[in-house]
């Protein structure tokens, strides 16, 4: 997408103030280019004898009855100048309001506009991206983007208008000094353009070391826990300084190259300077050229240096623009994920088929190979196996992170690709194995799925979920604030949160995730018992390799990788031989052998 193509579409309905604030610009140039002709014609002709050419000058003395004197005429040239100068300011004023009014209202969008493309995008996104690079994109790009179309989008047009109109004045003054005052201006657009063309390059590497710095920095902050628990802290200090150093010498090699560009640059513009003064004060002695015309030339070359000068910022700007509005627009071409589209509007009960399915991650190493099974409506089912056998990726195919590349799933006769994901996902509450929680207080992590629900039902759900009374003992009860990511609670507290918070809604099918693993045995047993008293008309699924976790299951599927080895009860299974068997003996002498 062409880059000023986007800031266009996002600025919509600000265009118009933005127009504004282009006009008020090139008003404000004209003024500025008007005020050395008042000069000029200060020194040529009230203070000199020389007559005044410009007929809205004459015009505006013969207004005055101050005309007829020298300190009239002057108090009227100061009086213009003064007004001028008030008028230059009101509207560079304009411009600054107008100029920032849109570029915030853009900032605003393209945030929204990312963090909305963030929620929607499907499941892949998140391993694309580094987190870190993300928040990169979200901010710090979006705010090179707002700098360029607050400041120098707003320049380039007043460059261009300030530049012809001061060629213009002075070509009409004389055309051997407007000559002479340009003869560096090739070499200073030479030297932008090659400024421009290698800035741009090191821009996209700054950028990218401070994406990757941002990561490493966003890590370890949440990850604080593993970070101590390991006692890391030395091995992160130093690859965080690695990142840092690198971000260092990328951005102090930007700086030199903006250093030697601006020291060139300055001494071109002061040697085009003492160009003028030289040759047009040896001019004004041979009288081919006047004082006021010599001040007048004095002005517009520094007037004509500064934009041809702003140009080399304008450009390395421009190229810091361009990377970044690049890498915002990667984000938002992400293809955004599909909700709404299938059957909508249904209640599930829970009856799940799945017959000969297939699914990997990469086409070549398949994940789950042929798996099939059923699950009945009511029915409490446990799948049980190893690391890596396809137990969470059945879950994942339940809930259509990703989708299935052969076979058949139904949830209650319709195949799972004809239902729409936002329907699946409200019908099917999950218990993740991580467990997840914001920074609110207690009571709003546990509402989180069921924002209207009573103060009753979120203490009946914590107390099924065994956490109330670990709740109770906190400072403020449910109104305790947690820390990020649950940091101030151990790890059972926190899966005994999200379990509280999955119950507290009425799924019709409810997941746990291996989400009992950080609790004891017999806290474990106690939410079992709650449960299996709660969850008589629910479908509900556990994910486990503890046998203790599954043994009362209704059905017990054993999975060894990706592949349907055993289905049955426990007492069925700890009567044939495989995987759950060779378990079962070696976890009962391991508890007996503790006890």
């Amino acid at each position: 997408m062409n880059n000023f193509y986007l800031i266009g579409k996002y600025m919509k309905g600000k265009r118009l103030i933005y127009f504004f604030a282009i006009l008020s610009t090139i008003v404000s140039s004209i003024i500025t280019v008007i005020l050395p002709l008042i000069i000029k014609t200060t020194v040529d002709s009230i203070i000199g004898q020389k007559p005044i050419e410009s007929k809205w000058i004459n015009y505006i003395f013969s207004l005055s009855h101050f005309q007829d004197t020298v300190s009239g005429k002057l108090f009227i040239a100061a009086l213009i100048i003064i007004l001028l100068s008030i008028f230059n300011g009101v509207f560079m004023y304009l411009r600054g309001r107008f100029a920032s009014e849109a570029s915030e209202t853009l900032s605003k969008r393209l945030k929204d506009e990312l963090y909305s493309t963030i929620l929607k995008s499907d499941y892949y996104f998140y391993s694309k991206y580094q987190s870190g690079d993300v928040i990169q994109r979200c901010t710090s790009d979006v705010e090179t983007v707002r700098n360029f179309v607050v400041n120098q989008f707003v320049e380039i047009g007043r460059t261009i208008f300030l530049t012809g109109m001061i060629t213009y004045v002075m070509i009409s003054m004389n055309l051997k000094m407007a000559l002479i005052s340009m003869i560096t201006i090739p070499v200073s657009f030479l030297l932008t353009y090659y400024f421009f063309k290698k800035v741009q390059k090191q821009f996209k590497l700054a950028d990218e070391a401070e994406a990757a710095l941002s990561t490493v920095l966003q890590e370890n902050i949440t990850g604080v826990r593993v970070v101590k628990a390991f006692a890391r802290e030395d091995y992160e200090k130093e690859k965080f300084n690695n990142r840092n150093r690198k971000y260092r010498n990328l951005d102090f090699n930007l700086g030199l190259t903006f250093a030697k560009f601006w020291s060139l640059s300055d001494l071109i513009s002061l040697t085009q300077i003492l160009i003028v003064i030289v040759i047009g004060s040896y001019f004004a002695i041979r009288q081919e050229i006047t004082i006021g015309t010599l001040v007048a030339f004095s002005s517009y070359i520094g007037m004509l240096l500064w934009p041809i000068r702003q140009l080399g910022r304008i450009f390395s700007d421009l190229g810091k623009m361009k990377v970044s509005l690049k890498r915002i627009n990667e984000i938002l071409s992400e293809e955004k994920e599909d909700v709404e589209s299938g059957l909508s509007d249904i209640k599930l009960k829970g009856d799940i088929v799945f017959k000969d399915v297939w699914f990997g991650y990469t086409k070549d190493k398949p994940i789950l190979k042929g798996v099939s099974f059923k699950i009945k409506h009511g029915q409490t089912v446990a799948f049980f196996g190893s690391t890596g056998s396809g137990k969470s990726t059945i879950i994942s195919l339940l809930l259509r992170l990703y989708d299935y590349d052969a076979g058949s799933i139904t949830i209650d006769g319709i195949e799972l690709k004809n239902i729409s994901k936002k329907t699946l996902r409200k019908n099917i509450g999950v218990v993740p194995q991580e467990a997840f929680l914001f920074s609110k207080t207690v009571k709003e992590n546990i509402k989180i799925t069921k924002i209207k629900a009573k103060d009753e039902e979120v203490i009946e759900s914590a107390k099924i979920a065994a956490v109330h009374d670990d709740i109770t003992q906190f400072e403020n009860s449910y109104e305790t604030l947690i820390g990020e990511k649950g940091v101030t609670l151990s790890g059972g507290q926190r899966q005994r949160l999200t379990i509280a918070r999955t119950i507290i809604k009425e799924f019709p099918i409810l997941i746990f995730d291996d989400s009992l693993s950080a609790v004891d045995t017999e806290t474990e047993e106690k939410i079992r018992q709650e449960l299996k008293e709660k969850s008589k008309e629910r479908t509900t699924i556990l994910i486990s390799h503890r046998i203790s976790s599954v043994k009362d299951a209704d059905l017990i599927i054993v999975l060894e990788k990706g592949v349907v080895t055993n289905i049955g009860t426990h007492k069925e299974l700890i009567n044939q031989d495989g995987l759950y068997k060779k378990v079962w003996k070696i976890q009962s002498l391991i508890k007996k052998e503790s006890e």
